[in-house]
């Protein structure tokens, strides 16, 4: 029996926390770890608490395509949940998640201690996130599932 990687592990956490998403467009998960390769938090997307769920009530931009309208979507992207849930943000060393990060979740993890991005699903509607995060001397590593 082989043991998985850490970077297996952790996208396979944010995979499970996927499956608890309540967007109707896309389900992601969220993991935020620390330099010892400890859990700080999780999250996964969805609208905000004690709002109904977008799969059983979709909301204004649950039928656009993936993208586009994030003005009008309820949604809450499970980068930020994480961040929400995280109680020291300067403690993060690594951000595992199911799709790369859009341009507004980059830049709250720029203001952070994250230095590497690890996702698997690339989100290129959103180029300029990982052009961004590179500029910062900060690494975007895409895994093979």
């Amino acid at each position: 029996m082989s043991r998985p990687s850490i970077s297996k592990t952790f996208m396979d956490v944010a995979f499970t926390l996927a499956r608890r998403a309540t967007c109707g467009r896309r389900q992601v998960g969220c993991v935020l770890v620390n330099k010892r390769n400890h859990i700080l938090a999780t999250g996964y997307n969805g609208v905000a608490k004690g709002r109904d769920h977008c799969i059983d009530s979709p909301c204004a931009g649950a039928n656009l395509p993936s993208g586009e309208g994030h003005d009008i979507c309820e949604a809450i992207h499970a980068e930020q949940n994480a961040l929400l849930q995280c109680s020291d943000v300067y403690n993060i060393a690594d951000c595992y998640t199911t799709t790369a990060p859009c341009m507004a979740c980059v830049k709250l993890l720029l203001n952070t201690s994250c230095h590497r991005i690890f996702f698997n699903e690339g989100y290129e509607v959103h180029g300029d996130a990982r052009k961004l995060w590179e500029r910062a001397g900060r690494s975007w590593i895409q895994l093979e599932e």
